[in-house]
């Protein structure tokens, strides 16, 4: 059995140029060949970034006026996305593997800003995009086919979880899921004969076969478990793709984001927001006291939820203040993301926001883009690191409505059409 290699974070879908590791790709210039098949002549680039606290990604998305596609535009030199390979004119075709080219910008918008800390972007070189689209190719159906990495949610039973591990002798990070049938690793989705790549949101990849065996035995229920099928697995590694749990297929797990519209009644909304540590000491905003008859409890929403996102706007670092303002930003109406108490455990458990995997299909409250500005669907990065202190709790019955915030508000006015930083 052949032994991974390591996985930088930037690559071509042609290794064609020199690769530096500190300054990303040497000549990102792409050309569109004359080739009959199509499917010779695209040339994609897969580029991965990971900002650090306070960094930001370094380019601007755009979308004007007679140029088709998500434009990236204003990629500032030295930053991170410069050194990954982006280039002006590029246009984004995939985001963490999902393709975005026939999505609504704001969309596209909220996929990269919910993306956190890193995101998988796949481009294509802005000449090349407009010949494919004169010549009316579907992009879509040139993509190179894999399956993204799949996170499931395995729960315990009487006979445990239902899986077992193998490994090479002497070979680390190489381990085969076998999966009980009709186990709970298999009703939780787990594939038979896949890789494993992380548990709990750990990576395996230099773990030794005694270390995973340790970590399953002290695993409680339940567990998180990224795994990929061998083929796709290939295809990742041999394109030098770092695969992460953003990039997966969340689809078999059984907790979701959910969205609550509501209108503000005579006795406001009917719950109390109260921000409380959770999980490995993070702090976060929590809903309780949910009255029963008003409008919270009438769009859905459950004691103990965590709020994940305000008009579209993520809030999972905002405090608790700042949030309340938001809230109130609009006196009768607001649109609340949240996730239940059991899908927060698990997606902390597994060190990723649940809003990485909100593909938000229905429009927001207000979310489609005015000409030059932010949508309220479009995410500002908030680099806001403090918190209030502990157990604020803000009952959102009162009819007060403090002056708009818009010091988030980092859109560029432009003459023919949107744009958003990163």
């Amino acid at each position: 059995m052949k032994q991974k290699e390591g996985l930088p974070d930037t690559t071509e879908f042609t290794p064609k140029f020199e690769f530096n590791p500190k300054d990303g790709i040497d000549n990102p210039a792409l050309s569109l060949a004359e080739d009959s098949e199509p499917e010779g002549a695209l040339q994609l680039r897969f580029c991965f970034l990971k900002k650090e606290e306070g960094e930001s990604f370094g380019f601007w998305l755009r979308q004007e006026a007679g140029n088709g596609g998500h434009l990236i535009r204003q990629v500032k030199p030295g930053s991170l996305a410069h050194r990954k390979g982006l280039r002006e004119g590029d246009r984004i075709l995939e985001v963490n593997s999902v393709y975005v080219d026939d999505m609504e910008h704001f969309k596209v918008v909220w996929k990269i800003r919910s993306s956190g800390m890193q995101i998988l972007l796949t481009v294509l070189d802005g000449n090349a995009y407009s010949l494919a689209k004169a010549l009316d190719w579907n992009l879509a159906q040139l993509l190179p086919s894999y399956n993204r990495p799949r996170l499931c949610c395995v729960a315990k039973d009487q006979n445990g979880f239902g899986f077992n591990v193998s490994s090479p002798e002497g070979v680390k990070g190489i381990f085969r899921v076998s999966v009980v049938r009709n186990g709970p690793a298999d009703k939780a989705g787990v594939p038979d004969g896949s890789w494993l790549l992380e548990l709990n949101g750990m990576s395996v990849e230099n773990w030794t076969y005694a270390r995973l065996n340790k970590k399953l035995k002290q695993s409680s229920s339940p567990m998180g478990l990224l795994v990929i099928d061998a083929e796709s697995e290939e295809f990742y590694r041999q394109h030098n793709i770092k695969i992460t749990g953003a990039l997966a297929d969340s689809s078999w797990l059984p907790f979701e984001v959910r969205k609550l519209q509501m209108t503000r009644g005579p006795n406001g909304y009917g719950f109390l927001l109260k921000e409380e540590t959770y999980g490995s000491g993070k702090r976060g905003q929590f809903l309780r006291e949910v009255d029963a008859g008003l409008p919270a409890e009438k769009a859905g929403m459950s004691d103990g939820d965590r709020l994940l996102g305000v008009n579209g706007e993520s809030v999972e670092n905002v405090d608790h203040h700042g949030t309340v303002s938001k809230i109130r930003a609009d006196s009768k109406q607001v649109t609340l993301l949240v996730i239940d108490a059991e899908g927060s455990k698990f997606f902390d458990l597994v060190g990723l926001s649940p809003l990485v995997f909100y593909d938000n299909q229905d429009a927001l409250s207000g979310s489609h883009a005015t000409h030059g500005s932010s949508s309220p669907s479009m995410l500002q990065e908030n680099r806001t690191s403090g918190f209030a202190p502990c157990h604020l709790a803000m009952n959102l019955h009162c009819n007060a409505r403090p002056p708009r915030d818009d010091s988030q508000d980092s859109s560029k006015e432009e003459q023919d059409g949107l744009s958003q930083p990163f």
